[in-house]
């Protein structure tokens, strides 16, 4: 098994948060000497606390930083001396220099129209060229659309990996920071990927899909508390775990069992496992941040790096820049291959976990706490073209769609009336019904061949007069975008008991928790009865057939056609449309049996045009 660490700095001249504390009750200016210098030198100390741990770092230079000689030299000497390698992020772009050649203060490359991107890019590529005498060859930001992507790559073939999105950094962490942080970038994969042309979301399908880059996110998140939370407090970055108060004294535990919880994802990925680190000078302002004071956010930088270098020593760790791991990654690398994470409660403590899947047809998160009921569904099978910056519908909004998002549209429990959205089963017994998003279990991870197999432990259903245990397993087929669900009653204290299962899943569409528009979306079922077809209307209506053999709906306004089939000839499909209070629609395959037995029902995610 091979974990690779990255650890990525900026020289960032005028870092925002440095550059706030220094303003008070002065003029704007982006030249004032002690913010820059300051900088500098906390740069230079992170530096100083990867080599002295045996790190080499990808020093990222932002375009502040090509006009100061220092930043430069700096850069150059640890590029020779140790080994680092010089890159190039779009971050830090603001200073004197930009405000006179683009008269904006912009901060983010990708709210930009597309014409100014373009220019941008040259600026800072033609700056980066003027002052080491070659091109980078790696690149980044908070996020790079495809767009801006898939230009760079023409203009400058050698970059190979771009750090191009934060990973569910979207409205929970816009509403956390006062609804002021415009990084609206929900629904990408947590781990490396080799995006698609159409979409940076989206992992490419083949060669032709390929955008030419690989893709890392920027921080490794903790997956079970960013999902819950703010993106902003629990990742592999310590003043992020500051910010969060992670904290117990002036120790960062934590940090350790994140860095661990990542090493240990290569049982589920083939015996790799990723992290990454990307920081800048403002986190570690001599003034303080987070309720902290500068000593603490210094000894936690050194906490932090020395876990990584303790890692490395012991050999379990392998510290590689930016464009090692691109081309490390591409190596041994099908299209088709999903990354997979299976995740544990390292927040609370509690035995909760999360299975987290990606490939080129989905992104997929079944929670454990819910019976397996999948929590999170995102159709990447649709490589949605959704450019965004001035100019484009999207302006500040770049997540990617989800059509499943339980905290965003409720879930299994809704306040009033209706349904949330969710994936789950119900089981039935005359007048009673339990949905096994009430049921607590645990999961275990394996293959087959191709397939990943995510079991889990039984859990017990009690309904008046009798009980039983039933068992849930998901089925993963590589390059199918197909995932076989199989519920199982394992036992029963009263053979003769009908027992309903039903297989359903509720979903809607969008990226925030605001409702989108279901006019248009087409639902059908079909069995051997007939067809039931309607376009969504808010009109309530429902439909079954017998004999189903399919059941799926259309939406067109994110170009993904949802299916669900079985192999059971005795089960009923159905369909039902939801009302403006409750907009969702649902689809479903119920089946009848006699004391023990199984349904079996495939969720398959296409493109629908």
């Amino acid at each position: 098994m091979t974990f690779y660490v990255t650890i990525i700095h900026r020289p960032e001249m005028v870092p925002e948060y440095l550059q706030k504390g220094a303003e008070q009750g002065k003029r704007e200016d982006l030249t004032r000497q002690e913010v820059i210098q300051e900088s500098l030198d906390i740069f230079r100390t992170q530096q100083q606390i990867a080599h002295e741990n045996g790190l080499r770092t990808t020093i990222q230079m932002t375009y502040a930083s090509l006009f100061n000689e220092e930043a430069v030299a700096l850069a150059k000497e640890h590029h020779e001396k140790y080994g680092d390698e010089i890159g190039s992020t779009f971050l830090g772009i603001q200073c004197q220099q930009f405000r006179e050649k683009f008269k904006s203060k912009e901060l983010a490359i990708w709210l930009f129209s597309m014409e100014d991107k373009r220019r941008i890019v040259d600026e800072v590529m033609g700056k980066f060229y003027e002052v080491f005498g070659f091109y980078p060859t790696s690149t980044g930001s908070y996020y790079m659309d495809a767009e801006l992507v898939n230009y760079i790559k023409e203009r400058y073939p050698m970059i190979k990996v771009a750090v191009a999105t934060c990973w569910e950094e979207g409205p929970k962490a816009y509403h956390n920071a006062n609804n002021s942080w415009y990084t609206l970038h929900d629904g990408s994969p947590w781990n490396p990927w080799i995006p698609s042309k159409r979409n940076i979301h989206c992992p490419a399908s083949d060669e032709e899909d390929d955008i030419g880059i690989v893709a890392i996110p920027h921080l490794s998140r903790d997956l079970m508390a960013v999902f819950d939370g703010p993106g902003s407090y629990y990742g592999t970055h310590p003043q992020n775990i500051l910010r969060g108060m992670v904290y117990e004294g002036r120790e960062i535990p934590y940090f350790m069992n994140l860095v661990d919880q990542y090493r240990a994802q290569a049982k589920y990925n083939r015996g790799y496992a990723y992290n990454m680190m990307f920081v800048g000078p403002g986190w570690m302002s001599k003034s303080g941040r987070w309720e902290a004071d500068y000593d603490f956010l210094l000894k936690a930088y050194k906490d932090g790096m020395a876990y990584y270098g303790q890692l490395k020593k012991e050999g379990k760790a392998q510290d590689v820049t930016m464009s090692e791991f691109a081309e490390i990654y591409r190596r041994d690398r099908p299209y088709t291959r999903p990354e997979c994470a299976l995740w544990k409660d390292i927040l609370y403590g509690s035995k909760r976990q999360q299975f987290w899947y990606v490939d080129p047809w989905m992104r997929v998160c079944l929670d454990m706490n819910q019976g397996g009921a999948m929590i999170d569904l995102r159709p990447y099978a649709a490589k949605l073209i959704r450019p965004c910056g001035v100019g484009t519908k999207c302006l500040q909004d770049a997540s990617y769609p989800f059509l499943v998002q339980s905290l965003y549209r409720a879930g299994y429990f809704t306040h009033y009336a209706g349904e949330g959205a969710v994936k789950s089963c119900k089981f039935g017994h005359q007048d009673e019904v339990v949905d096994l998003c009430t049921c607590r279990t645990l999961a275990s991870f394996s293959e087959e061949g191709d397939t990943r197999i995510v079991t889990l432990d039984p859990v017990e259903i009690e309904f008046a007069d009798f009980t039983i245990r039933v068992q849930s397993v998901f089925r993963f087929a590589e390059g199918t975008g197909e995932i076989e669900m199989i519920r199982r009653i394992i036992e029963t204290t009263d053979p003769q008991a009908e027992v309903t299962i039903d297989e359903y899943i509720t979903a809607c569409y969008g990226t925030t928790e605001y409702p989108e528009d279901l006019t248009g979306v087409k639902l059908t079922v079909t069995g051997t009865s007939g067809t039931e077809s309607i376009e969504y209307a808010y009109k309530c209506r429902e439909a079954e057939v017998a004999g189903v053999t399919l059941a799926e709906a259309i939406v067109p306004q994110v170009d993904t056609r949802l299916t669900m089939r079985t192999d059971a000839t005795d089960a009923i499909g159905y369909f039902r449309e939801g009302f403006a209070f409750s907009p969702m629609y649902t689809i479903g395959i119920r089946k009848t049996v006699v004391g023990k037995g199984e349904l079996r029902t495939w969720l398959k995610v296409e493109k629908a045009s």
